[in-house]
């Protein structure tokens, strides 16, 4: 049985993740990255390289089905493609630089950040509407002034 641990471990790593991936758009680098590193002990920098060549066949994959399912705001995700591509190439040359535990910190202090912004904000603009009485027709309005 020890012998199926290397095989055993990356595919429940990446079955959650792509449970997650599908379900909430996050796997990569919520899911992928601590794990790669607390149960298969690679330092940060070859998680987060690791996970994100996992995230390309990841992403090909979840993506074709919210294509189908007409899901996707395709104005908003070609200009954050293009931005995060650009920016992700130049900056990924940067991790050689930096320490692993700063990379763990950054990292952390990055979900930890988002996690509170979500638990404390609506998600949605219709989520902020429904908060909003409704509006008078405009010829309401006119009547009963």
């Amino acid at each position: 049985m020890k012998f199926l641990l290397p095989f055993l471990v990356p595919l429940a790593i990446g079955v959650t993740s792509g449970v997650l991936a599908a379900l909430c758009g996050v796997g990569g680098g919520v899911i992928m990255v601590p794990a790669f590193g607390m149960l298969l002990g690679l330092d940060q920098k070859h998680a987060l390289a690791t996970s994100m060549a996992v995230i390309v066949p990841t992403a090909i994959a979840a993506t074709a089905q919210h294509v189908k399912n007409d899901l996707i705001d395709w104005r908003i995700a070609i200009i954050t493609a293009i931005a995060a591509t650009l920016t992700s190439y130049f900056v990924a040359d940067t991790v050689k630089q930096f320490r692993n535990e700063t990379l763990t910190r950054i990292f952390a202090v990055v979900i930890i950040l988002f996690g509170v912004l979500m638990l404390v904000t609506p998600t949605t603009k219709s989520a902020q509407k429904a908060n909003q009485p409704p509006a008078l027709p405009s010829n309401a309005a006119d009547e009963n002034s």
